[in-house]
């Protein structure tokens, strides 16, 4: 299987590489990530300047780009221009924090899987709950195994997965956990600082949502020691409300007309 994989935490990131060598054993593995962290930097791309890569290793029959853009650039290059080939899977981590409830909005790396299932390729997005996770290599294990499920799935059509795993040792994980992205709100706050020459600034900041009141959310899996994992569709359509509406008239006065 031919895989591309990247994230938003930079080319040197351990996570990545701890794919990269659990992935190259039994796959064609090419790594197009960014240059340098671009966390929380959701799904931009760069417009207003030039998108620049190097190549930073071609050994092992794993070649690795490095590129100037976030996350999305990555994924975008890749695809059109920096492979021979178009990948069966797209992985896109190992993400040092948990990517669950509203931060799916900030997050760099399900940017990355979100602009790849756009395109059309099977993607997941891959974070472990917390920094400096010392399991990696076990999480890179467990991701390839559930790749290899993950194609046989035949995932809808701009849908892609978003896997987060708790920050223990394998055996004291309880299983896993299909989840919904929660939606309560993390309470945020400013931190107000002085700089040398007296000038006030601000230091952004994000408290962690501790309580979580429905047990099928994203976060709770984490908190109850449960891989979670979330199918995530790009359209972003509400198609609920979208059935309703289509019965509302809608005044218009440009032509006289009205428009259920």
């Amino acid at each position: 299987m031919r895989v591309l994989l990247t994230n938003d935490d930079g080319i040197h990131a351990p996570g990545l590489w701890e794919l990269v060598e659990v992935f190259s054993r039994r796959h064609q593995v090419t790594v197009v990530a960014p240059d340098r962290e671009r966390s929380a930097v959701s799904h931009g791309i760069t417009l207003h300047q030039p998108i620049r890569y190097k190549v930073v290793r071609k050994k092992d029959e794993v070649t690795a780009f490095a590129v100037s853009g976030t996350p999305a650039d990555c994924v975008k290059l890749a695809l059109a221009k920096l492979l021979d080939h178009r990948p069966d899977l797209v992985v896109s981590g190992i993400n040092p924090g948990a990517n669950v409830g509203i931060n799916l909005n900030y997050s760099g790396t399900v940017a990355a899987a979100k602009e790849a299932t756009l395109s059309g390729i099977p993607a997941m997005a891959v974070s472990v709950k917390v920094p400096g996770n010392e399991w990696d290599a076990v999480v890179a294990n467990f991701i390839e195994s559930l790749s290899a499920q993950m194609m046989r799935m035949n995932l809808p059509v701009g849908t892609f997965l978003n896997v987060n795993v708790p920050n223990l040792p394998f055996e004291k994980i309880r299983g896993v956990r299909w989840c919904k992205q929660g939606n309560g709100l993390n309470r945020q706050f400013f931190e107000e600082r002085l700089d040398p020459r007296d000038r006030c600034y601000y230091w952004q900041g994000v408290d962690e949502q501790a309580l979580y009141a429905e047990p099928d959310v994203d976060g709770s899996a984490l908190v109850e020691r449960y891989v979670s994992i979330t199918p995530v569709r790009c359209d972003m359509t509400d198609h609920d409300t979208l059935k309703k509406l289509s019965g509302w008239e809608i005044p218009f006065e440009g032509n006289g007309e009205r428009h259920g």
